[in-house]
Parts: C-alpha cells; sequence; structure tokens
C-alpha cells in the first residue's frame, strides 16, 4: 500500500526551534496541524547517527513512539568544501548549547582562515523523514549549493542564513526574503521529494 499523508492530520514536529517549526509549517503550506516536541515537552533524543538521513529518522521515530502522532523531523546542516565537510551534521553543536550562531558562523570564519581557504564552496543539506508511531517511515534529501561570505549579512531565516549565497544569487539567505528563500532551499527541495512521496 502507498503511504499518504492525509491534508488535516495533525503532525508532530520533532522540534525545539520555533525557526524551524515555522520553516516547516510554511512549506507544508499550513495544510496540517503542527505541534512541536518542545510543546508537548518531549526529550530530544541524541543524535548518534553520523548522516543527515541517520538523525531526521531517529528523531522522527523518537517523537511518533512518544506522541503517538505521525512525526516529521529534519536533520539539516552547512557543510564546507574547505572544511572537509564540516561542520555538517555537528552545525547546530558549533553553536554550542546556547544555540548561538553569531558565534558558530565566527567558528567557520576562524577555521576557514585557519585553513588559508581560497574555496568558500558550501551546501547546505536537509533530509526530511516522516514517522508512523509503531509503523513505516519515509525519508528524503535535499541539498542547495552556493558559496561562503563574510562578514554575515541580513537578519532574516536562521542558523548560518546570513553567510550563505546560494548559487547564481547576489543575496545572502539571511537577506533574502523568505519566499525567495522557501522556492529553492534544501528544505524546499527535500519537501517537494516528500510531496511527492505521501502528497
Amino acid at each position: 500500500m502507498a503511504l499518504k499523508l492525509e491534508p488535516g492530520t495533525r503532525l508532530v514536529v520533532a522540534t525545539h526551534n520555533a525557526g524551524k517549526a515555522r520553516e516547516l509549517a510554511e512549506i507544508l503550506e499550513n495544510r496540517f496541524p503542527l505541534t512541536t516536541a518542545g510543546e508537548l515537552g518531549l526529550d530530544e533524543p541524541d543524535e548518534t547517527e553520523t548522516t543527515f538521513v541517520g538523525n531526521a529518522l531517529l528523531k522522527a521515530r523518537a517523537a511518533a513512539e512518544a506522541s503517538g502522532l505521525v512525526a516529521l523531523a529534519d536533520d539539516s546542516g552547512l557543510s564546507v568544501a574547505a572544511l572537509e565537510g564540516a561542520p555538517g551534521i555537528y552545525s547546530a553543536r558549533w553553536a554550542g548549547p546556547g544555540r548561538d550562531f553569531t558565534l558558530a558562523m565566527s567558528k567557520v570564519e576562524l577555521r576557514l582562515e585557519e585553513a588559508n581557504a581560497q574555496d568558500f564552496a558550501a551546501w547546505f543539506t536537509c533530509a526530511l523523514a516522516v514517522a508512523w508511531p509503531g509503523g513505516p517511515a519515509v525519508v528524503v534529501e535535499g541539498r542547495v549549493d552556493g558559496a561562503l561570505t563574510f562578514p554575515p549579512r541580513g537578519a532574516r531565516g536562521f542558523g548560518y542564513d546570513p553567510i550563505f549565497v546560494p548559487e547564481g544569487g547576489a543575496q545572502t539567505f539571511g537577506e533574502m526574503n523568505p519566499e525567495a528563500k522557501d522556492a529553492m532551499s534544501h528544505r524546499a527541495r527535500a519537501f517537494a521529494k516528500l510531496k511527492a512521496a505521501l502528497l
């Protein structure tokens, strides 16, 4: 049987990050009532996998089992070519316990200086997983390539958005209006695949 998500199905988004929850709601075209793991008081599982896909699946399964609801999780991050793909799955951890992405962006800049990097190529990856309680799961992955720029520009978006300029663009994700970013982001690309699979 093909898995389908019926519009109106209440989903739990496996995140404690309000910015990410808002962005996912917009990408889902607000056709599903969403609650977050944070609002339900669910613990965040340890992200023990070595890939975005593995961590997204782990978070979705944990939230589905704990809540009894269909769960949507994303694992995403920034990879930098000159840093051998770092921070990658550790993107959030580079921001420290206070999720300070100003600190994380400074760390990226410092590491590039230490590496004497000439290549500022980078990409965002997003893995999205939907898991049913005690049942199956679907995982997809999207990616957007670009280059880093310093100092950070723009106060929109979140995370590493102010230092990332997508291929062919002039503005950082932090400067772009949300509709423009949503049309081309790694999350949008992953969601297009998820929509094709489930909707």
